[in-house]
Formats: C-alpha cells, structure tokens, sequence
C-alpha cells in the first residue's frame, strides 16, 4: 500500500513526536507502582509520614508531567491523522476525476462515493489511534513485565504466560475479522448504491406508486449489513472479556503464590502491591489495545480499498499513427468497446471544417459512443481518430477542451449561479460571451425573467425545468467558441420552434465551426450539410437528407415513422 502511506510525508515530524511523547508518559506511569511501593514498605509499615507525603507529591509532580507530555501526544498524533487523511482525500479525489470515464464505470459512484467518506474517516481513526497507542500499550506491558521479572523473577513468570496468551488470543481475532471489514464495507457500497438511485430518482418511484417497494428493498440491504457487522462485532468483542478473563486469572495466581511469599518473607507487602499495580496496567493497556486493534483493523481494510483506487493506472496507449493531413476530423478504421463488447465497427468517416453534420439512428445504435470518440471522452479499441490533423491519443487535456465542447441530453448544472455554471466552459468569459452564448442557445428570455446571469442555480438546477436545463447546458457548451460544438440528443426537451431556432442561431455564427447534432428526429438534422446514420454499431449511410431518403432504407423508416406519429 505504498500509495497510501506516502503521504504521511509531509508529517514525519508529527509521527514521530506523537509517539515519543506517548512513551515518556508511559515511562513516569511505569514508576507510580515503585513510589507506592515505597510509601507502604517505608511509609506505612515503618511509620515515617515524612515518606508518605514525599512520595504522594511525587506522585502528583509525575502525574502533572505525564499529563502534559500526553496532551501534547494527542495534538501531534490528531494533527498528524487529520492531515494525513486530508491530504489522502484529495488525492482520492483528484485520482478519481483524472480517471477515463471507462475505468470510473468499472469502480461505480457508490464505491467512490464511500471510499472518500467512510473509508478515509475509518484510516483517520486508525492513524490517530495507531500514533497514541501503538507503540505506548507494549511499551507499558513489555515494562511492566521487566519490572515484574526485577521484582520477583519467579512471580514475573504469570505476568510473561498472561501476555503471550493474550497475544495469541489478538492474533486470532485479527485474523478473522480483517477480511470481514473489507466485506462490511463492500455492502456498504451497495447501500449507498441503492439511496443514491432512489434519491435521484424519487420523482418515478413517487409516480409509480414504488415508494413501498424501494424501502423493503434498501430495508433488506440495511438488515444484511446490520447482520454481517453485528456478527463481526461479536467477534471482536471477545477481545475485551477475554483479555480481563486473562488478566484477573493472573491476578488470582499473583496474589495466591505472592502472598505465600510474603508470608514467609521473601516479598514485602509493598512488592506485592506493586506487582498488582503492574498487573492492573497490564490489563487497562491490553484493553485499550484490543480496541486499537478492531481500530486497525477497520483502517487498513479500508486502506486497501483506497489503494485499489489509486493504483490504477490508465490504459496505456500503443503505437499510433500520430498526424494525418487530410480532413479536419478523419474515423480511420475505428472500433469502440465497453467491457470487451464492441459497440462501434469499423468507422471510415471524414468531416470537414465548417460542416453541419447530423448522427442519427435507432436505440443503442452508437451514436453518443461516436461523438464521445471525438470528445475524447472514450478511446478507440482499435484504429485511428484524427481532429485537425493530430491524433485524439496525441491531444492533451488542456489542447482538447479549446478544441471541443458537448453539450449532452441529460444536463448536469451545478448549484451555484447561472454565471458560474457558464464559467465552467471559459473560466474568464466576458458580458459579451454571457450575451452570446445565451441567445445563441435561446436561454436569454428566461434567464432575464429570473434576475440575468447571477440569478441562483438550486442543487441539481431543480428550479429550471429540463428545457431550461438543456438550453443552459447548451450555453455552457457555446461560450467557449470551441472548433467542434457537439449537441448530444442535447435539445430533446426543446419544443420545435426553439429547435429550429437554435440550429439557425448556429449557422449564423461569426467564426467557422463544426458542429455535429445527434438526434433521434429527423427535422433536427435534416439540414445538415451532412448526414451519419448509424445500425448495430456501423455505418449504413452518409448523406444529405434527399439523398438518404432515397438510398438508406434505415433513414428512410426513421423518417417515415416520424412523420406518421405528426399525422
């Protein structure tokens, strides 16, 4: 998990402070049981008060210092933990949106969802607590056992049988409930699934009278999880019976084979007392420790689950052919696949600089696939894509989003204002661009009737109907003046005469640009200057629309189907 643990890096200071302060209060803990001993043997049993009071100031002087070292342990170890998964969150965050979309399908919204919410907060709890106490519970132990062995090397045997027991009795349980975190928090995944599905679609369960429905079935999830972390915790919690089990056991077999000892003199009852001491913060530090364990545990399962994330590595691209000099976007031989299914089939297709160019055909037939191509949302499986010459694979980021914009059928607006969800497109856009981008995507009317460009955008633009949203949408996509503007099915909530309008703003641009209309209507594209239909993931005609009319059997039932449903 080197991914993970390096970025404790920038809090090596914290991590080791933490630690060290922990063990110098542990190590003034360590004496307490030596000055009782004293007070008792030297104090009480030989009547000196002078002894008593010395030793109950040194005490109080011990406890004051450790106290400051401790609290001093906890600011190193809290600012270390709240760092580390600050930083580590962050990095999950920007690990996740650099991914291609094709490898966040494979990881789905709940695990990404989950893995920076609960998983990063179960890795900060470990670290804190893994800085606190890792190192001082068997530093107390392993001290308490020496000076049990100095004490009475015989009596010190108990104390040596009691730890191993109880570290074999950790181990075991360790062992078992590991891997049953990593399962608890894979359900968790699927809870989160399931809300994040009702929640966003609460309008159709509500219209479908599914609201019953949907509650037993994330009531179920709920149960199974409840079930699963519920015997897992049982499990757990042996630590804790078992560990005072062991310890009052040695407790019976100290003060039985001690007090024989003091009996015939060989202890004092001082020694004795201080053994019981040792004894008693063996068993709260073991406690203590069995937590951390169930701690740790939890951590670095969910450790491992961010890891998983952040070593994947995008797929590497082979040998390309990196120029072309031709048209401004040229499909040579190119194939798309999700998941090893092909979805596109040899694609040859050339669009020149300026065109109008319309996508249309039936339901999965490829469409937004083809325009996702150029958009570089997707990579071809196979074969070459070129836009003005270079190869998408060659294209940075930064390069691409100049060169193309899409605008896509389910519009996703941000809560905010309508000025910053169309600074998304062109972050140091002027008046002028809002201006243009609004009547451009005939957005301009009702965005003046709600205040203009400052006016607020609710979460999910829920205060906009889905016209609006597409049309804001469309705004965003335009303010940019991208070289390619892609509209994905993206004016499927406009009415006709919006439509029309909208593709005639578009043609009477002041600058050259491609733009490429997918659509299930045909009067959406029937004026393109080109025309792409699409069957089962291929090519089956390109052409104007008389043309196509004539010569494409599948444009041609497309056509006729439509103008049977206006009749």
């Amino acid at each position: 998990m080197k991914k993970v643990f390096k970025y404790f890096s920038r809090y090596k200071k914290e991590c080791v402070l933490a630690p060290l302060f922990k063990l110098i209060e542990a190590l003034l803990e360590l004496f307490i049981p030596i000055i009782v001993a004293d007070i008792i043997d030297r104090g009480v049993n030989g009547d000196n008060p002078k002894v008593v009071v010395t030793g109950v100031l040194l005490m109080v002087l011990l406890g004051a210092i450790g106290l400051g070292f401790s609290l001093l342990g906890q600011y190193f170890s809290a600012k270390a933990a709240v760092g580390y998964s600050s930083d580590l969150r962050g990095a999950l965050y920007k690990k996740l949106m650099g991914l291609p979309l094709k490898e966040t399908g494979k990881i789905g919204n709940a695990k990404m969802i989950t893995a920076m919410t609960s998983d990063v907060g179960k890795v900060q709890s470990g670290v804190n607590l893994a800085l606190r106490l890792l190192l001082r519970s068997p530093f107390i132990v392993l001290g308490a056992f020496i000076a049990a062995l100095i004490i009475s090397p015989k009596l010190g045997i108990i104390f040596g049988v009691a730890i191993l027991a109880l570290a074999i009795i950790v181990v075991i349980i360790m062992m078992i409930t590991m891997p049953k975190f990593s399962t608890a928090q894979k359900m968790l995944d699927g809870i989160s699934q399931v809300a994040r599905e009702n929640l966003s679609g609460v309008r159709v369960i509500r219209a479908f009278g599914a609201e019953e429905t949907e509650v037993e079935t994330y009531g179920k999830k709920v149960d199974e999880h409840e079930k699963f972390q519920n015997f897992t915790a049982k499990i757990s919690s042996l630590l804790n019976p078992l560990t005072f089990a062991v310890v009052n056991v040695a407790i019976v077999f100290l003060l039985y084979f001690g007090g024989v000892k003091v009996e015939l003199g060989i202890l004092t009852q001082g020694a004795i007392i201080a053994l019981y001491d040792y004894l008693s913060q063996i068993l709260v530090e073991l406690v203590k420790f069995a937590n951390l364990v169930v701690s740790i545990s939890k951590a670095l399962a969910s450790a491992r689950r961010i890891d998983e994330i952040l070593e994947i590595e995008s797929t590497k691209d082979g040998d390309y052919v990196r120029e072309y000099d031709g048209s401004f976007i040229r499909f040579d031989n190119v194939f798309a696949s999700y998941d090893g299914s092909e979805v596109l089939e040899r694609i040859n297709l050339e669009i020149e600089m300026g065109q109008t160019v319309g996508v249309i055909g039936g339901t999965g037939s490829g469409k937004s696939t083809l325009v996702n191509l150029i958009a570089g949302l997707y990579k071809p499986s196979a074969g070459n894509l070129f836009i003005d010459g270079k190869n998408t694979l060659a294209i940075p980021p930064t390069e691409r989003k100049k060169l193309v914009a899409i605008a896509l059928q389910r519009p996703a607006l941000f809560k905010g204002t309508v000025k910053s969800n169309l600074q998304i497109g062109k972050k140091d856009a002027s008046e002028q661009d809002f201006e243009r981008a609004l009547t451009i995507s005939q957005a301009k009317d009702f965005v003046t009737e709600k205040g203009g460009i400052d006016c607020l955008v609710e979460q999910g633009a829920r205060n906009f109907s889905g016209g609006q949203k597409q049309r804001l949408a469309l705004a965003r996509a335009i303010i940019s003046k991208p070289k390619i503007l892609i509209l994905d099915d993206s004016s499927s909530a406009l009415d006709y005469v919006t439509d029309l309008n909208l593709r005639r703003a578009l043609k009477n641009q002041d600058f050259e640009q491609t733009v490429i209309i997918v659509s299930q209507r045909t009067a959406s594209v029937k004026d393109a200057d080109k025309i792409i239909v699409l069957d089962d993931g291929e090519i089956v005609g390109v052409g104007t629309h008389t043309w196509l009319r004539e010569n494409c059997e599948v444009y041609r039932e497309i056509d006729d189907s439509q103008k049977a449903g206006d009749v």
